[in-house]
């Protein structure tokens, strides 16, 4: 364990940091998201801050939306900014390269300021931010769910996996599922919405028990959260999951794999929602197939991730589904699995 910690690290030190305009988001873009139901546009904002106090996951490579000597100041503005870009919203999304409720990236003052700030917008219905487990506070989220009311105020965390095994040797996530099951209480208590990560295919996982790991973390969590994010891991510069695909030792999940856990999800979640945003989809770093059908896979994607209808995936067809087939039959006679 301390070996991939200090190997994480090691290669984190490799990337230039502290470069960009501290006044701007890091990016801001667009998207349609379903609320009650009904599809509607969203307002994705990712700050720059100081960034992840723990920065020593495998497979994370937004460290480099960070800035050394941030200051609240600097984040406030940047959040005046995107409030100007806001285009009536229903939903905005504020991520950071590490955790909106913790205090040392985000002062609790400011937290609540930026909260007031979007309460404002008179369209706004949800808030989203990201968090670890170990910066949510009861008390804290408490009082942000009384500033944002009668809006509503979505928490994702980022478990990636049910499995402590997984979470340690393959991810080195820094907490376990309990720690998870607790922040997961406290959200639920406060009465903010829940969303969850899931992560397919770490480092050290073959396909099949990359699929398995998946399958196994949303039926742990089914009855918890409200909605499932399902991330196929792509390789991000400076990540160990590069240092191992530029060796030979590791290729991002198969499309066919992502349709495999969603298909699967569904029927266990029933009538909560399971989506996928996929970065870099259908090219060599992220999520891919053969490359003749990856577009249709990546649009069926997109529609499930909407509208929850797995008929999305039953008319699609590539010759390179028997190869993924035979790679996960393949992958019985080899050593026993990790994922027990």
């Amino acid at each position: 364990m301390r070996e991939i910690h200090h190997l994480v690290v090691d290669i984190r030190q490799r990337a230039a940091t502290g470069k960009g305009n501290s006044h701007l988001p890091a990016r801001m873009w667009r998207e349609e998201e379903i609320l009650n139901g009904k599809p509607v546009k969203a307002l994705v904002v990712v700050l720059r801050t100081s960034g992840c106090r723990w920065n020593a996951c495998s497979m994370c490579g937004y460290f480099k939306d960070s800035l050394r000597g941030i200051s609240p100041d600097d984040i406030l503005k940047q959040v005046d900014y995107a409030i100007s870009e806001y285009r009536n919203e229903e939903i905005i999304k504020i991520f950071t390269s590490g955790s909106f409720l913790d205090p040392q990236e985000i002062e609790f003052s400011l937290q609540k300021k930026i909260i007031e700030k979007l309460s404002g917008l008179k369209n706004l219905k949800v808030i989203s931010v990201e968090s670890r487990p170990e910066f949510i506070s009861y008390d804290r989220l408490n009082h942000l769910m009384k500033l944002i009311h009668p809006k509503s105020m979505e928490i994702s965390i980022g478990l990636e996996s049910a499995n402590d095994k997984v979470l340690q040797y393959s991810i080195n996530k820094g907490f376990g599922f309990s720690e998870y099951l607790e922040s997961a209480k406290i959200v639920k208590e406060a009465g903010a919405l829940l969303k969850t990560y899931i992560l397919l295919k770490p480092p050290f996982l073959r396909e099949r028990e990359a699929i398995d790991d998946c399958v196994h973390s949303i039926e742990k969590i089914k009855d918890i959260t409200d909605t499932v994010s399902l991330n196929p891991v792509s390789v991000h510069r400076y990540t160990l999951v590069e240092f191992l695909w530029e060796r030979g030792e590791y290729r991002p999940p198969w499309l066919w794999s992502v349709v495999e856990v969603l298909k699967e999800g569904k029927k266990i979640l029933g009538g909560k929602r399971i989506k996928c945003d996929i970065t870099g989809g259908g090219k060599e770093r992220g999520a891919h197939n053969c490359g003749e059908c990856d577009n249709s896979v990546l649009d069926a994607i997109g529609r499930f991730s909407l509208y929850q209808d797995v008929g999305y995936f039953e008319e699609l067809q590539c010759d390179c589904i028997d190869e993924w087939r035979d790679n996960l039959d393949l992958e019985i006679f080899s050593l026993s699995p990790v994922v027990s």
